[in-house]
């Protein structure tokens, strides 16, 4: 039962920042987009996978991977295209 909570939290929580992030790639705007906040987030999310490892919990471990790679290219994208 603690798997499968885990991976469904997991995979809502990734989930959300698709769609931001192909919004940003489709239209390359990111006025609206807080930098801050997604640096803060960028970093809360680096130590869940840092804490996903310590626990070898594999849905927190590979959604936060991508959960970070979502975050980091709107990063990217909001450095790119301001």
């Amino acid at each position: 039962m603690e798997l499968f909570v885990s991976a469904m939290a997991a995979t809502l929580t990734t989930i959300a920042f698709v769609p931001q992030a192909i919004h940003i790639i489709r239209h390359k705007e990111t006025r609206a987009i807080s930098l801050q906040m997604y640096l803060v987030f960028a970093t809360g999310v680096a130590f869940w996978l840092i804490f996903g490892f310590m626990l070898w919990n594999w849905p927190m471990i590979l959604s936060n991977i991508v959960t970070l790679t979502l975050a980091l290219t709107i990063i990217s994208m909001k450095l790119r295209y301001g």
